[in-house]
C-alpha cells in the first residue's frame, strides 16, 4: 500500500505504508477519496509542526470502503461504504461524561495528532464511522465531514427558517453553512473579497457582499429592511471580520465564531451590551451533524457536487497542495487513495 507523508518544509513523501490489522473494536478501511481542508494546508504551512510528529500521513476528510473488522465488530461488515468521523476522545472526562465528546478534554483529532487518511488503508476505531447509503458516491462521501462542520455551526446558532443570516468568509466551510442554511429555508448572504468565490455564490442563488468594494453595514442594513442580520457567522478569521460582526447583527442577533484566529481578536462587548448580542462558538461536529450531511448528500437537498473542485490521484499529493498554496480560490480538493466508485 502508499501512503503520503508530510515532511515539513511544505514537503510530501509517497512511501509504501504498513496496512494496520484492526484490534478490538476497530475496523481497517481501504480509502477511496480524502479532501484537502483549511487544517491540512495549515499543517503544509509548518503552523502546527509542533503538534504534528513528522513525518506522518495526515488527512481526516475521507471515505472508503470496509476491508477488514476486529474482533466485536458487529456493526460493520467487509464491503460497506463508509465515513469517518475523526475524534479521538477519552470518554472519561467532564465533558465526555456531560455527552459532549466533541470536545473532550483529551480529544485527538486524527489526521493531525494521529494517522490520517491520505493512504491506501486506514485503520481506526468502528465508533467512528457512519454508513453511506447507495445513492452517495464515494466522492461526494469525502465530503461528508467538512459538511459535517456546516451542519454543526448552523445547529449551535439555531438558525430558523425565514430568519436572514451573514456569513463573514466565502472559502469552503463558509459555502456548505450557505447551502445548510438554505436547506432550512433561510435567506443568505456571503461577504467575501476573491471574485471567484463570490461568483460560486451567486451561482448557488446566494446573495453576496464585496466588503473591500461596498460598504457591508449598508448592504446588510437595506438587505434586512433596517433590522440587521438575525445570524452572523464569522469565517474569515480576520480582524475586520471581528469588527464586522457586530456591527451587522441585529438587536438580540446572534454571532457563531466558526474561525480559529491566530491570535487573540479584539471584541467590541459594547455592542453585546447595546443590542444583547450572543456569542456561540462552534467547534467540529457530533455524531448527529454527520448523519444530518448524509442525509442532506442523499436527499439532493445539497448539490454537493458542485464543491468539488479537483479530483487528482495520491502521487500527485505534493502538486495538489502547491496549488492550492498558489490559488485558493478553489472549493474542495480530492485525493484519490485508490479505491474505485
Amino acid at each position: 500500500m502508499k501512503a503520503a507523508q508530510y515532511t515539513g518544509n511544505k514537503g510530501f513523501s509517497i512511501v509504501d505504508g504498513e496496512k494496520v490489522s484492526p484490534k478490538a473494536d476497530e475496523v481497517c478501511i481501504q480509502v477511496g477519496f480524502a479532501g484537502i481542508c483549511g487544517t491540512d494546508m495549515h499543517i503544509y504551512h509548518g503552523v502546527m509542526d509542533k503538534r504534528v510528529s513528522i513525518p506522518q500521513t495526515i488527512g481526516h476528510e475521507m471515505s472508503g470502503t470496509v476491508a477488514e473488522v476486529g474482533e466485536g465488530v458487529s456493526d460493520y461488515a467487509v464491503g460497506d461504504r463508509v465515513v469517518v468521523r475523526p475524534l479521538d476522545y477519552c470518554d472519561d472526562c467532564p465533558a465526555c461524561d456531560a455527552g459532549h465528546s466533541h470536545v473532550c478534554h483529551n480529544l485527538k483529532f486524527m489526521g493531525v495528532d494521529t494517522p490520517g487518511a491520505f493512504q491506501s488503508y486506514w485503520t481506526v476505531k468502528a465508533r467512528t464511522l457512519h454508513r453511506l447509503p447507495e445513492s452517495v458516491s464515494l466522492k461526494q462521501g469525502a465530503l461528508v465531514e467538512p459538511l459535517s462542520v456546516a451542519c454543526h455551526d448552523v445547529s449551535r446558532v439555531g438558525l430558523k427558517a425565514g430568519e436572514k443570516a451573514v456569513i463573514l468568509g466565502g472559502g469552503p466551510i463558509g459555502q456548505l453553512i450557505a447551502a445548510v442554511a438554505k436547506s432550512i429555508g433561510a435567506e443568505v448572504m456571503v461577504s467575501e473579497v476573491n471574485s471567484e468565490r463570490l461568483k460560486f455564490s451567486r451561482d448557488l442563488g446566494v446573495a453576496t457582499v464585496n466588503p473591500l468594494e461596498q460598504d457591508i453595514e449598508a448592504v446588510v442594513k437595506e438587505w434586512t429592511a433596517g433590522k440587521g442580520a438575525d445570524v452572523v457567522f464569522e469565517v474569515s478569521g480576520v480582524k475586520a471580520a471581528v469588527d464586522t460582526m457586530t456591527q451587522i447583527a441585529a438587536v438580540r442577533g446572534r454571532i457563531c465564531m466558526v474561525a480559529i484566529h491566530s491570535q487573540k481578536p479584539e471584541v467590541d462587548l459594547f455592542q453585546f451590551f447595546w443590542k444583547e448580542l450572543e456569542l456561540v462558538g462552534a467547534r467540529v461536529y457530533e455524531a448527529k451533524d454527520f448523519d444530518q450531511a448524509i442525509e442532506l448528500i442523499s436527499s439532493k437537498k445539497i448539490s454537493i457536487d458542485n464543491f468539488i473542485s479537483s479530483v487528482a490521484p495520491l502521487s500527485q499529493i505534493g502538486d495538489i497542495f502547491s496549488g492550492i498554496d498558489s490559488n485558493p480560490a478553489g472549493m474542495k480538493s480530492l485525493i484519490d487513495c485508490g479505491a474505485s466508485e
